[in-house]
């Protein structure tokens, strides 16, 4: 138990409460949308944004944020474009994502699984202070705009009719996005952060009466298993970001099985 006392637990634990907010926060948004894939496709372009920081020598957080946010505009271009197939935006940008990874690591830096699965343990003073930067930017844009993206959610033909800056709010949910996923992937790796940002939000859906009460469910719900995870994982040698992930869907699975139970 010396490990839920030493700096780097701390650290970790901090970042991962943070990641608990934004990610099912922003993920409740997507999932309503059908946009849950979107945070696969920023994952692998952050992943382009790191190798890159690698190679260059520059800071692959910052680079890799960088990367996440310019991919989110082209998204948000493509989906304008494509209209009738807006899925194809997403496809597109993670196509471009993956193959400029896959050329910047094999450039240099090599094969780095950090980048992948994450590495939690690691976290940095500088590296908490952009989380918590990022986590009081996507806080404060929900609470501002929230009945916005509620509108923009469930009717977005409505929303438009009624004057609302659609152009804008869909840019503004793109890029906040992308700011979460780029921060998150160090914590549970870019092959594990759409969970985080999709599980929460999908157990919350099937607890919850109504839209309000969703959110702050997906929220508790990531908290929970982050705290329980990283406790986890610290006492018994586990890999971090998967033992939250497994622990999101074990969470996931008694919701469903509880909801039958009563159902029967």
């Amino acid at each position: 138990m010396e490990i839920l006392t030493a700096e780097f637990f701390q650290r970790a634990l901090t970042g991962g409460l943070l990641i608990g907010i934004t990610a099912p926060l922003i993920g409740i948004f997507l999932v309503l949308r059908r946009l849950s894939m979107i945070g696969d496709t920023l994952a692998h372009v952050t992943i382009a944004g790191v190798a890159l920081g690698f190679l260059i020598h520059a800071n692959p957080i910052w680079v890799g944020l960088a990367f996440a946010v310019l991919a989110s505009f082209a998204i948000e271009k493509l989906r304008k474009a494509y209209k009738a197939y807006a899925e194809l935006s997403i496809a597109i940008i993670m196509s471009a994502g993956v193959a400029l990874a896959s050329l910047f690591f094999t450039l240099g830096i090599g094969y780095n699984t950090d980048v992948l699965f994450g590495s939690i343990y690691t976290l940095s003073r500088e590296d908490l202070y952009i989380v918590g930067a990022v986590t009081l930017v996507v806080i404060a844009m929900v609470a501002l705009f929230f009945k916005e993206f509620f509108l923009l959610t469930f009717e977005e033909d409505a929303a438009a009719v009624s004057g609302l800056p659609v152009k804008m709010l869909n840019l503004l949910i793109t890029v906040l996005t992308a700011l979460v996923i780029s921060t998150a992937i160090k914590i549970v790796g870019a092959l594990l952060v759409s969970a985080l940002v999709t599980i929460p939000a999908a157990c919350s859906l099937l607890i919850a009466r109504s839209f309000k009460s969703s959110v702050l469910f997906s929220v508790i719900i990531a908290e929970i298993a982050v705290v329980i995870g990283l406790i986890m994982a610290g006492i018994w040698n586990l890999a971090p970001g998967a033992t939250i992930v497994l622990l999101l869907i074990g969470m996931l699975i008694v919701i469903l099985v509880g909801k039958k139970g009563l159902a029967a």
